[in-house]
């Protein structure tokens, strides 16, 4: 059984899927970014999926529902406790599950791990994930990417969701995205919706991208957890493509 705690190092990680984390608190929209995701990149990437939920397997069946991939290639995990331990303090049975999948389906060219609905402190361990992005939305209140915290400041993609929301809420999408960049140190924003092509764009091209980089062997696994140990020493800045906003 794999040790959870150290990254798999069995093979280089560009022989295998791109494993990218999908986190956020409940009601983000994790499941319809996973799943507009799949719909978008399926005709030239294989795609399999990972959902996490505490005591059932409703994401896996919601997004087999949707008719976005094949339906063995979209597999559930029960945690059994909150959604973060499975995702960043034992990380085994993800684990399990990626590689499993991997193997059933090979080649594949990016697994997406949807985390199960946490708090704004849920984040991937290196050892599960190679990337991750960390989703907040409007109606969860304009002041939410001012406040911070490690999925925000630091998870390599951060998407504010919903836009199209905004005026519903009474939140500026334009201010909400100013005080993510200003946390995040130049790492990119994207701010979403499903029903403005350009935000998708801009989504798709950065998953693209860190496709790309996986496979050419030049992504380098960031650890945006708090206080979380680093065993390597290496620059964790990334050299992304896709850097703008879509408004």
């Amino acid at each position: 059984m794999p040790d959870p705690t150290t990254p798999d190092t069995t093979a280089h990680p560009s022989d295998r899927a791109l494993r990218l984390g999908v986190c956020g608190p409940v009601g983000t929209g994790k499941s319809s970014l996973v799943m507009l995701v799949c719909a978008q990149l399926a005709d030239e990437l294989r795609i399999g999926v990972v959902t996490n939920d505490i005591y059932t397997d409703e994401d896996a069946r919601m997004i087999r529902a949707a008719g976005v991939l094949e339906p063995e290639r979209i597999v559930a995990v029960e945690t059994g406790a909150c959604p973060h331990t499975a995702i960043r303090d034992d990380v085994t049975a993800n684990l399990m599950a990626v590689e499993d999948l991997e193997e059933a389906h090979a080649p594949l060219d990016l697994v997406l791990v949807e985390s199960g609905g946490d708090n704004l402190t849920a984040t991937f361990s290196p050892a599960l994930v190679d990337t991750q992005i960390f989703l907040i939305d409007v109606a969860g209140g304009g002041d939410v990417a001012r406040k911070g915290g490690p999925g925000i400041e630091r998870a390599d993609l951060l998407v504010v969701n919903k836009t199209d929301l905004a005026p519903y809420v009474g939140v500026s999408v334009p201010d909400m995205v100013a005080d993510a960049t200003a946390a995040r140190d130049g790492r990119p924003v994207v701010a979403l919706s499903r029903g403005d092509e350009d935000s998708v764009d801009l989504l798709l091209a950065w998953v693209r991208d860190q496709v790309a980089l996986h496979r050419s062997g030049r992504l380098v696994p960031s650890d945006p957890g708090p206080m979380a140990p680093h065993s390597h020493a290496h620059d964790h800045t990334h050299d992304h493509a896709v850097a703008g906003h879509a408004h």
